[in-house]
């Protein structure tokens, strides 16, 4: 999957123009003009603005301008997009235009694909590894039930690395910030022989002390602690054939998360809101307790009192390889996956000087497969794109949690060491195939349709280990098919304005429950998830090429939703994953760039969303009309880049601001289980010395301090919440040089 600015793309990737299609020349060649953007959102090499999809893609340059290190950071820079996550190392939950999963057990895939470097990343143990040394970052909105197929009903996310070229290449950087944060990344293009194979190495190195304090030992937490190498090889035999390969191996030992504990059990009735928990006025203070009278009095959500103090390590090893041959007017392309990934996370849940509950959580996953896919080659009057596909994937899982341990275990009250350990064998396939017509030089017809399978083997123990206790033996077997497709229209009005409406099918394979229960009916399975979603966009380039605006409109009617929820059960608060009957998803996103004078570019996204259930009821209560999770009704991003020349070199300056509405954490709209609207603001401002080929400066992160929650999630019954939070204020120094 090869993505590049326009200027640097190959002339065989480059989409061959029509007099409908090619891009209008400003008369004045010098002046300030958006850069094209190529993307392989069709499985080729396009436009940006020519493909019928909403999509959007950050490039490189943005990616280091706005200093997005990680995946869940993605989210500042894309409308529709929250990404989130619990843990420091591994699963990242992912929601585009609402659509995701709140489940955080590694059995359960994302409703949004992850695709690295071509090849589909199952496991949320490796996804977010991925991101360094990277040419582009595309987001793809709405189910993506053709060319992708496997779990996409949300959306897809492609992450291409850079490839090595003809030239020889270097970069670096480093940065020194808050908490004696250390980012060091770098990388090394070399040709080894000219037009047949050159090499490219990068790494990366991340460390920091962590931003959370214990009390109990002035020692800091939420730490990071992580390093990766990629090698990349791009080898052309001859001119019809292109193998291009990426390995990648990463650690990652920083501390397990330390969350903020809000006790919730009222000292006294008159502390005490409606729903018999203290009322949030009260929160932080020794008004409220736990089960075992521990009162949080902080509302710091930077610190608190951890009993234990864990490590979540992940290790990590993948390999990609896209072997491309063309035939003429087709090429035959392969493309080969293997992932593996194991984690080990001691983790203390409760931030509490007493252990209430500590959790263990060890898995290991290993992935294969294998997509071959024909395809037209230019841009002939019918393109197409045919492919199968198979994966094999292995997943055991081997956690426990500790409840109450310093009161004798009691099975059936919930106090105790409960272990689920199970395994799933996975075996997938599929047959696609997607057809563009041009039925006249403005009109063109998008046909697709795809067929998948997913056969999945599961044995699942569940039992509690201090009294011997065993709960159940589950042994299950079953094959989820379905058949998901598009068909579309797009019509170019003129060269740089076209628009295109669409109606796709998309498929969310059903399955079994991962997580701990002690009842056997909560396994499952569950059912496949289904979306029909109609989608209408306007793609522009306006006032020669100098904005860029691109608008989109959707409507989505979910069937058998696939839900997380959670109820209580004793002392454990039970995790749920059930089909909702139905919900309902409409709303618009709007892109904007532009480039009033050189040197300067300014950017804003803007999303709405409006997301709710219908017809759900789970475990006895009712969710008809509630907010999605992780649905907020606004989101936008905004950004200004400035470039000044100066007699030394250059002055560069970037700020970033990114806006979202209230949240809900929960499937029942609890209101202590949300967060107010936020705006978060990050810049950067340097100077470029050497030809530009050095440059220095200052970078701050969440400049204002804003209150960063990135989730809430209840353990009422144990009588408190857990708040996660990501970091507060950052801010450094950093040196960049390439060559």
């Amino acid at each position: 999957m090869a993505l590049a600015w326009a200027g640097s793309a190959s002339a065989q990737d480059a989409p061959q123009s029509n007099p409908a299609t090619a891009a209008t020349t400003p008369p004045d060649d010098n002046a300030p003009r958006v850069d094209d953007i190529i993307v392989t959102a069709q499985k080729r090499s396009e436009n940006l603005q020519d493909v019928p999809v909403a999509v959007s893609a950050v490039t490189g340059k943005t990616l280091e301008n706005k200093r997005i290190l990680d995946l869940v950071d993605l989210s500042n820079a894309t409308p529709g997009l929250q990404i989130k996550s619990d843990d420091n190392g591994a699963n990242p939950r992912i929601f585009i235009r609402g659509v995701g999963v709140n489940d955080f057990n590694p059995a359960t895939a994302s409703a949004v694909g992850i695709y690295a470097d071509g090849v589909y990343v199952g496991s949320p143990l490796a996804q977010r590894f991925a991101f360094f040394d990277l040419q582009q970052a595309e987001v793809l909105r709405g189910p993506q039930g053709t060319l992708y197929g496997r779990n996409t009903t949300g959306g897809a996310v492609n992450v291409t690395s850079r490839k090595p070229g003809n030239e020889v290449e270097a970069d670096f950087l480093a940065e020194y910030g808050r908490f004696d944060s250390v980012n060091l990344q770098g990388g090394v293009s070399l040709p080894l022989a000219k037009d047949l194979l050159s090499v490219r190495v990068a790494g990366l190195y991340q460390r920091d002390d962590g931003y959370s304090v214990n009390r109990l030992t002035g020692n800091r937490g939420n730490n990071a602690d992580r390093w990766a190498v990629r090698g990349s090889v791009h080898f052309t035999p001859s001119s019809a054939i292109t193998d291009d390969l990426a390995v990648t191996v990463g650690k990652s030992r920083g501390g397990s998360i330390w969350a903020y504990n809000r006790t919730l059990f009222p000292v006294s009735p008159d502390v005490a809101g409606p729903d018999g928990l203290c009322a949030p006025a009260y929160y932080g203070t020794a008004n409220c307790t736990n089960v075992l009278g521990y009162a949080n009095a902080s509302k710091n959500l930077y610190e608190g009192d951890y009993s234990f103090e864990g490590k979540d390590k992940v290790n990590l090893f993948t390999v990609a390889n896209t072997l491309t041959i063309n035939l003429g007017s087709a090429d035959i392309v392969a493309v080969t996956g293997y992932q593996h990934a194991d984690r080990n996370d001691q983790e203390e849940t409760d931030a509490n000087p007493l252990p209430v509950i500590t959790a263990s959580y060890i898995a290991r996953q290993n992935t294969f497969s294998q997509e071959l896919r024909l395809q037209s080659s230019g841009k002939p009057t019918l393109r197409y794109v045919f492919g199968l596909y198979y994966a094999h994937d292995d997943l055991t899982n081997n956690s426990a949690y500790d409840v109450l341990a310093i009161l004798p275990a009691d099975p059936a009250s919930g106090i105790g060491r409960f272990v689920w350990p199970l395994a799933q064998k996975t075996d997938s396939y599929a047959a696609f195939g997607q057809l563009d017509y041009d039925l006249t030089s403005r009109l063109t017809a998008t046909l697709g349709l795809r067929y998948s399978a997913d056969h999945k083997d599961f044995h699942y123990f569940s039992g509690e280990t201090n009294t011997g206790t065993p709960f159940f033996t589950f042994d299950g077997s079953k094959t989820f098919d379905s058949v998901s497709g598009k068909f579309g229209l797009q019509y170019r009005f003129t060269p740089n304005v076209n628009a295109y409406a669409s109606y796709s099918r998309g498929t969310k394979s059903g399955g079994f429950f991962s997580g701990q229960t002690g009842n056997i009916a909560d396994i499952g399975p569950y059912r496949d998830e289904t979306v029909n979603a109609y989608e209408a966009g306007l793609k522009t380039e306006l006032l020669h090429r100098t904005l860029r605006a691109n608008l989109a409109a959707f409507y989505y009617d979910y069937q058998n939703l696939q839900v997380y929820t959670t109820v209580i059960d004793g002392f454990i608060t039970r995790q749920l994953f059930t089909n909702a009957s139905a919900a309902r998803m409409y709303g618009g996103e709007l892109e904007l760039e532009a480039t009033p004078a050189r040197g300067l570019t300014i950017s804003m996204n803007a999303a709405y969303l409006n997301a709710t259930y219908r017809n759900f009821v789970s475990a006895g209560t009712d969710y008809s009309g509630n907010t999605l999770p992780s649905a907020p009704k606004i989101s936008v991003q905004t950004a200004v880049d400035y470039t000044q020349p100066v007699s030394f070199g250059a002055i560069v300056a970037n700020v970033s601001a990114s806006y979202r509405s209230k949240v809900f954490f929960d499937t029942a709209n609890t209101p202590r289980l949300s967060d107010q609207a936020r705006v978060y603001v990050d810049g950067r401002l340097g100077v470029q010395l050497v030809r530009n080929k050095l440059e220095i400066g200052v970078w701050g992160k969440n400049i204002f301090g804003e209150t960063n929650i990135s989730d809430i999630t209840p353990i009422a019954s144990l009588g408190f919440d857990v708040v996660s939070v990501g970091p507060p204020r950052t801010y450094g120094l950093y040196l960049r040089a390439h060559y």
